[in-house]
């Protein structure tokens, strides 16, 4: 068994899908407009990601190496179709607001790639550990974009205003245009601070 702290801490920081691995980008730029977006999607995948992390984990003896990858995919599809039942039953209106992108978490790549590289090959306890820190950082990276855009672009931080009206905001911060660059800025400044800490 691996050291749980070591694991969970690899996927916030060392591995973070978004911000150093750079994959599940179509989520991250689509869906990160608001905090609260962000947030729900990060844990909507977060939670597909551990459950399905177990699953695959505890039948992997048992699955043939030529139908691996479908395999991986129907427990995918059969967590994010519970999940999107639980939005739906639950919480209507994030349903609504992340609309498509809740079903395309079956063909997320860090979720993929995590029961491929690391649940395939660990103990279900790991791939709990693994599952919960890649979860997590793709968690913080989405709702930290969400509150760069939401706070420049709106004014406001989960809905709640924080910025007077006559305050001057930047439309272009809630488009499309705006996800690119923020997260281009989050990276940059990222890189800068893990350069700095390498070279200290």
């Amino acid at each position: 068994m691996g050291n749980p702290i070591k694991i969970i801490k690899n996927g916030i920081i060392n591995e973070n899908p978004t911000f150093v691995q750079v994959i599940g980008m179509c989520p991250t730029l689509a869906v990160t407009s608001s905090a609260i977006n962000g947030l729900g999607m990060g844990l909507s995948t977060a939670s597909v990601l551990i459950c399905s992390n177990i699953f695959v984990s505890l039948i992997r003896k048992f699955i043939p190496d030529e139908v691996r990858i479908p395999s991986f995919i129907v427990v995918i599809a059969t967590f994010v179709t519970i999940v999107q039942f639980l939005l739906q039953a639950y919480l209507p209106e994030l349903n609504a607001s992340l609309g498509l992108y809740i079903p395309l978490i079956v063909v997320n790549c860090i979720i993929l790639g995590r029961a491929e590289a690391f649940a395939s090959k660990n103990s279900p306890v790991d791939s709990f550990f693994d599952g919960i820190g890649m979860g997590l950082g793709f968690t913080i990276a989405l709702t930290v974009i969400g509150l760069v855009r939401e706070f420049i672009g709106s004014g406001t931080l989960f809905s709640v205003a924080v910025l007077p009206e006559a305050f001057p905001k930047t439309l272009l911060f809630v488009m499309a245009p705006g996800a690119f660059f923020t997260l281009g800025c989050l990276m940059a400044l990222l890189n800068h601070f893990r350069n700095k800490k390498k070279s200290a």
